[in-house]
């Protein structure tokens, strides 16, 4: 089975401009491909995790990808998918947030002579000229287009911002750019992206009378249709100071099993054969699917030997036998003791199990709340500075446990 069979096969592949050109090019190592990478964060996340190993899988095919990194179009900001405009951030907050995207990068692409390239559209795009760019590309553009796009459609109904408007052309003019420049053939990027890519390709065809390509990957959503990457709101991040590996594995050791799957065969590097055998799984055999999907992700992102941590600590949990040594934890300031004791709901709400104490008071009250496996109902319990310095384990739900400590 070549490339191309192989993404449809595992369900990766949602749009194309031109499936029989597409094939060709990506099946015989053809493809100089990018994908854009806004850094409107310090850490990539769970998200950016299908388009990372589609990069990967790409490459083991002979293929060439480009990991652009958006330190122009961040400036901007992308309205894709979103309700409200993004938080404008510095040049200092966005260099600094491309370099950490670098590191977690290299974990998955080989970048060098011949191999990946990482550029970052800053290095033309902040160089541009205004009344030059409208004049080299602004009659390439269809104002009316534009506004049947889907990816201004939920700012629309707010408010779109003629800064946000602007997107689709830096988007587009990243594409020119690079097919020009580094031979940059192809486009790839979330389904929600689908109008902005297709506003480069029309850009090179007008401008250049040349053909380019651009394809989606499918959005990894669970069962309801929700985007997955995220728990109790918050993103699932790769960086291990803001996502444990524990709470890395955790989260996909607990994916419903009508998502567990989906995600083996378009996440894994797993056979095909060995995922289509999964397929008649059920019950008590779904959860070993959960741990093999968990580890696998795991041991991609952050190593193997984090991996063997991060399984032995859920399965001794699971058990009874608590790993505390890899268990997610938080040390606590002593300002938060009041006469040598610790009101249990802010203590909740330091370690990040809850957002507020009310959030923290209704799971107290619904039974929800173990402190070192005693069920606790009372709000107002306290944990006495004595516990807190040996170290006293919450259990919030059926499968969260955090350790907090002195």
């Amino acid at each position: 089975m070549q490339i191309y069979e192989e993404l449809k096969a595992r369900g990766l592949i949602a749009q194309v401009t031109d499936e029989e050109e597409i094939r060709d090019v990506i099946n015989n190592g053809k493809a100089t491909f990018y994908i854009g990478f806004d850094c409107t964060a310090d850490s990539l996340t769970a998200g950016h995790f299908m388009a990372l190993t589609l990069m990967k899988r790409l490459q083991m095919a002979g293929n060439k990808p480009i990991a652009l990194i958006g330190g122009g179009t961040t400036m901007i900001g992308d309205p894709s998918g979103r309700t409200d405009m993004r938080k404008m951030l510095t040049k200092e907050d966005i260099n600094h947030n491309a370099e950490c995207f670098k590191r977690q990068m290299e974990r998955f692409i080989e970048f060098g002579d011949g191999k990946a390239m990482m550029l970052n559209n800053a290095d033309w795009l902040l160089n541009l000229n205004y009344v030059e760019l409208l004049r080299e590309v602004g009659a390439c553009f269809s104002v009316n287009n534009m506004l049947r796009a889907e990816c201004y459609k939920q700012r629309m109904e707010k408010g779109l911002s003629f800064l946000e408007f602007n997107y689709m052309i830096m988007q587009s003019y990243d594409f020119y750019y690079m097919f020009q420049h580094y031979g940059c053939n192809m486009q790839f990027g979330g389904d929600d992206q689908w109008s902005n890519m297709l506003g480069g390709t029309e850009l090179i065809r007008r401008k250049l009378g040349k053909d380019a390509f651009a394809m989606t990957i499918t959005l990894l959503t669970d069962s309801q249709g929700k985007k997955m990457g995220k728990t109790a709101g918050n993103a699932v991040w790769l960086d291990p100071n803001k996502t444990s590996p524990f709470e890395f594995y955790q989260y996909w050791r607990n994916v419903g099993d009508a998502d567990v799957l989906k995600c083996i065969r378009m996440l894994t590097f797993l056979p095909l054969e060995q995922i289509d055998e999964m397929d008649h799984w059920q019950g008590e055999q779904l959860n070993k699917a959960k741990e093999i999907l968990a580890f696998e992700l795991t041991q991609m992102v952050h190593g193997t030997e984090e991996a063997k941590k991060a399984q032995a600590t859920a399965r001794g949990l699971f058990s009874g036998a608590a790993d505390e040594a890899n268990m997610p934890s938080t040390k606590l300031d002593e300002s938060l003791l009041r006469d040598g004791k610790a009101g249990l709901l802010s203590v909740m709400v330091a370690a990040k199990l809850c957002s507020s104490n009310r959030e923290a008071r209704q799971l107290v009250q619904q039974g929800g709340v173990l402190v070192d496996g005693e069920k606790v109902a009372d709000p107002s319990f306290a944990l006495t500075a004595e516990q807190l310095k040996s170290g006293v384990v919450i259990k919030k739900g059926k499968k969260v446990y955090h350790k907090v400590m002195l």
